[in-house]
């Protein structure tokens, strides 16, 4: 039997690495399998769902770019020594259905491509939202999210304006090419109040989705993409009822699980066609990632989020290496 090693969340705030079984079943004649070369910690979600969970262990991931070493009997463009794509766990080994595999794009970095995961949650947004390049595109939240978010939506061609609190987060958005970056959008040199046709709040605070309200021309939408974990403000929700009444806003969620996993007839966009174009803007250059993340061993896996939790982390994603 062969040994792997997994990320584990043995108790709150506390990850391991720990050796589990490798699967021995045959490969079946659609699988593909193969070593780990990187995987991406998700902030957000894997912060407050497993770091800070209730249920242990947990076994967490998000994404994970791994070197094809078998292939089923039935499996057509892939195959050993082709770099794929998937929504895998903190594993040494990565183990699935063709149909979870997306072949790399010659010359993408394993690093770079694990972004496609989350590039694909702002996607969601993209295909369904009414408003259409070159209108105004505000986001609200500089973490990994919104500015993975704000690059995609520049780069289609909308008018986009960025907001968070944090300097280094601003500064960072600056350096990947996006303009027009403010602390805030009651800052006073703020030019778009009543002209925004779309609103991605990505930070998950109820004042940044009030204030999204209040930003968005008449009939504008105003998508929470962020989750919001808990409550940060006093505000009443009159405040953001009011809003939404008087400015027409289409308020909605931007659960990112509103596509279909694979194309189907009579939708329009699939989960894996978003992120088939993600790894695609990645090679492209489209979207520009490099230097966005840390890049740890699994054995550091404490240290790293702990780092996430407290904001000692230097940049906005931790990237493991199983490479070693």
């Amino acid at each position: 039997m062969n040994t792997d090693y997994t990320v584990t969340i043995t108790a709150r705030e506390q990850a391991e690495l720990l050796p589990a079984e490798r699967d021995a079943r045959p490969l079946g004649p659609q699988e593909v399998a193969g070593r780990t070369l990187v995987t991406l910690i998700s902030a957000g979600t894997e912060l407050a769902s497993a770091y800070q969970g209730q249920s242990f262990p947990a076994r967490p991931g998000y994404a994970a770019v791994f070197e094809v070493e078998e292939v089923g009997a039935e499996v057509r463009g892939l195959g050993p020594g082709d770099h794929a794509f998937c929504m895998g766990s903190h594993r040494s080994w990565q183990r699935m259905g063709q149909a979870e595999a997306l072949k790399l794009p010659a010359g993408l970095p394993p690093p770079e491509a694990v972004f496609a995961r989350l590039m694909g949650v702002s996607l969601s947004t993209l295909t369904t939202t009414t408003a259409r390049p070159p209108q105004t595109v505000l986001v609200t939240g500089l973490g990994l999210v919104g500015h993975l978010a704000a690059q995609m939506f520049q780069s289609c061609g909308y008018d986009v304006l960025a907001c968070d609190p944090d300097e280094r987060r601003r500064a960072l958005a600056h350096e990947k090419g996006i303009a027009s970056v403010y602390p805030s959008v009651r800052a006073p040199d703020f030019p778009a109040a009543g002209r925004v046709a779309l609103v991605l709040e990505c930070s998950g605070h109820e004042q940044a989705a009030l204030d999204g309200c209040r930003m968005v021309r008449k009939r504008g939408e105003v998508v929470l993409v962020g989750t919001p974990w808990r409550r940060k403000t006093e505000l009443y929700a009159q405040e953001l009822l009011h809003a939404v009444f008087h400015h027409y806003v289409v308020l909605r969620s931007g659960w990112e699980w509103e596509l279909p996993l694979h194309p189907a007839e009579f939708r329009t966009g699939s989960i894996y066609d978003s992120l088939a174009a993600a790894l695609r803007w990645l090679a492209e250059g489209r979207v520009l990632v490099a230097g966005l993340a840390q890049i740890v061993s699994p054995h550091d896996c404490q240290a790293a989020y702990q780092d996430l939790l407290h904001g000692r982390a230097s940049r906005l994603a931790m990237v493991f290496d199983w490479r070693e």
